[in-house]
């Protein structure tokens, strides 16, 4: 069989339009945030099911914090505290290890049992639970008797709580149940977990539920084609953190492929080289028709660094020419373009980054620095528009016009 093959043009006009981002709107993801809170729920969720998770930042000094950005770049008109409040009970969200921390559809609960599994023994922490079995089982007692606890009540011993490295260990201990399983998180306060009984949470017929681990790989794979278009496996495996799992990747892949799931297609890049990868054969089809449109130039918009678009470094240099780098870690001396830039998108090209600082008191948003890009299919008017729409639409969003 031929291996198919897509060109620069359409696999990046495909990455943009499953990831809700190309305009118009060609795979059925939301543009707007819909009638009243229930309205806006209900596109937050389109979003998320797409993707399968919505990545969790703490970092805000932009004036939201990444999984609020990811949903204002897609949903206008959405209201950034109702992007804070999405995980309550009874809504079809649960929190757990996606990409990294994340809010993923509830669907995916007994998805996730193999990952459960392989918890038991926490990846950072080792065998605390078996360590601690002592102190693992006194909150659970506590939470059963008590009913849902912030992370800070469950605190146990004297000490300071200098950030996630300098947790106490009851916190550690709370965090390793939850991993596990055993607990699992009902709501966010102020950005804070509340920890409950899983059973209390997670309803009873998919807690009863789970999926076989090569079953939970496919389903996974293919969730992560939905929100990518086309994609290298090392895209696929980074999306759900598929470490040391190369076999298994492979033959699940083998698996959709015979299932007619999925299709091995080349990247065909400028000057030659070939890049490897899958997609959904209905992609493929959508893939071509995007390649022959005329091209867009539409409003600016600002994306979260953890956008699922572009969270992959490499994958984002090889479809836009754009060096993405989050440079919160970098002493301020030497960084090259701020804190925590988000890049600028302008129809299918990111043109630019800048570094915000919301100034609540004073109603503004300050703008520490902005670099476009040099010009490469766009003009630098076409940028400078597009990055006065994006800040101005990010601006409405948050109510920071001053």
């Amino acid at each position: 069989m031929t291996t198919a093959s897509l060109d620069l043009r359409a696999v990046r006009r495909l990455a943009l339009a499953r990831a809700g981002l190309l305009r118009p709107e060609p795979t059925g993801m939301p543009t707007r945030a819909g009638r009243g809170a229930a309205g806006a729920r209900r596109a937050a969720h389109d979003v998320i099911g797409r993707f399968g998770y919505l990545q969790l930042d703490t970092v805000s000094v932009a004036g939201a914090r990444s999984h609020v950005l990811v949903l204002l770049s897609r949903l206008e008109g959405f209201d950034p505290a109702l992007g804070e409040q999405l995980l309550q009970p009874g809504e079809p969200l649960f929190e757990y290890w996606g990409h990294a921390a994340s809010w993923l559809p509830l669907e995916l609960y007994p998805v996730m049992q193999f990952r459960r599994e392989r918890h038991r023994r926490h990846p950072w922490w080792g065998d605390l639970l078996s360590e601690h079995r002592q102190l693992a089982d006194e909150l659970l007692r506590r939470i059963e008797a008590e009913g849902p606890l912030r992370a800070a009540q469950l605190d146990t011993e004297p000490g300071s709580d200098q950030g996630w490295w300098g947790w106490r260990l009851s916190k550690k201990v709370a965090s390793a149940l939850w991993s596990s399983g055993e607990l699992a998180i009902r709501e966010r306060r102020a950005f804070q977990r509340v920890y409950d009984l899983a059973d209390r949470v997670i309803p009873e017929e998919l807690l009863l539920r789970p999926l076989r681990r090569e079953d939970a790989f496919d389903l996974l794979l293919l969730r992560a084609l939905d929100g990518h278009g086309w994609a290298e496996v090392p895209t696929l495996r980074a999306t759900w953190y598929f470490h040391k799992s190369g076999p298994e990747i492979r033959r699940s892949l083998a698996r959709l492929r015979e299932a007619g799931e999925v299709l091995p297609c080349h990247l065909q890049l400028p000057g030659g080289e070939r890049r490897s990868g899958w997609i959904r054969p209905r992609d493929l089809e959508l893939a071509e028709r995007l390649r022959r449109a005329r091209p867009r130039r539409d409003r600016g918009v600002l994306l979260s660094p953890f956008d699922p678009v572009l969270w992959d470094r490499a994958r984002v240099l090889r479809l836009f020419g754009f060096e993405q780098k989050l440079e919160i870690y970098t002493p301020a001396p030497q960084r090259r373009w701020g804190y925590f830039c988000l890049p600028i998108l302008a129809g299918e090209h990111l043109v630019g980054r800048v570094d915000l600082k919301a100034r609540r008191k004073e109603g503004r948003l300050e703008v520490l620095s902005l670099h476009l890009e040099e010009p490469r299919g766009w003009s630098q008017g076409e940028a400078e528009a597009a990055v006065d729409s994006a800040l101005r639409r990010h601006g409405e969003a948050l109510g920071l016009l001053g």
